[in-house]
């Protein structure tokens, strides 16, 4: 009996350390898997990422088609804009254009001023326009107030080139919450 209890002892310290072995590579092996899990996830969300900004640019060119196909330019330039509430924001004085897609960018709205004097220009995104259900006039999701510190420019002092639209190009969609 004596002999067997130093047997015992040493069977169960190994059956001990052979679990806490087994253990390790399972907390290893574990851990490969929840890396792997986690890249998973990581590329799946770039690939909804993807997704969601492809529909938000086809969403754009129909919208865009849609209004270019039943609207000419001279109909819009002039057309009032409003923001919710049917408050006046101003008018559109002249429509932006990707010159390689030819499609609307930006709609350059008038605000502020008296009789044409003092107005500040406002590039606001194609995209956050909207045609109020009368179509008498396009609608803008802010106020006034918040227009007034939106990125804007005078009559003599317009982006001149594509350089100086692609420096106001994150500023102006960041400020009005649209996606490019």
């Amino acid at each position: 009996m004596k002999k067997l209890i130093p047997i015992v002892a040493v069977s169960l310290l190994s059956v001990t350390f052979l679990g806490a072995s087994y253990a390790a590579d399972d907390i290893q092996e574990k851990q490969k898997e929840l890396i792997e899990k986690q890249q998973e996830v990581k590329e799946t969300k770039q690939e909804l990422k993807q997704e969601v900004k492809k529909e938000a640019n086809e969403q754009v060119k129909a919208v865009n088609e849609s209004m270019q196909q039943v609207s000419r330019a001279s109909k819009i330039i002039g057309t009032a804009v409003k923001d919710t509430y049917g408050d006046n924001l101003g008018d559109i004085k002249e429509l932006v254009l990707n010159p390689e897609s030819g499609q609307v960018v930006y709609a350059v709205v008038s605000y502020g001023g008296a009789l044409g004097l003092g107005d500040k220009l406002f590039a606001v995104p194609w995209k956050a326009l909207h045609w109020a259900a009368d179509k008498e006039n396009y609608v803008l999701n802010i106020d006034k107030g918040t227009l007034k510190k939106a990125p804007g420019f005078d009559k003599a002092h317009w982006p001149d080139s594509a350089s100086k639209w692609d420096q106001q190009r994150e500023e102006i969609e960041q400020f009005y919450r649209v996606n490019p």
